[in-house]
């Protein structure tokens, strides 16, 4: 379990969210992704929300790799 509160995290996951355009204020939505970082995450349901939950996922696996704990389970 990643611990968001870790400043190695939060600044993981600030540069995850510029390179890939998701606003900060919208962060604390990928927190239970990395708190859970193996576990089921949400797909895409094509109803046009904002964020769009592909964006989260990409957010995270992001943040993971950057701290050098990609993601291992299988993302479908």
């Amino acid at each position: 379990m990643t611990d968001v509160r870790d400043p190695r995290v939060q600044d993981a996951l600030r540069q995850a969210c510029d390179e890939l355009g998701l606003p900060l204020s919208y962060r604390g939505c990928v927190y239970p992704l990395l708190r859970e970082p193996e576990g089921e995450w949400p797909l895409c349901c094509g109803g046009g929300c904002y964020p769009c939950a592909q964006t989260l996922v990409d957010v995270a696996m992001r943040t993971l790799q950057l701290l050098g704990t990609p993601r291992t389970a299988p993302v479908e």
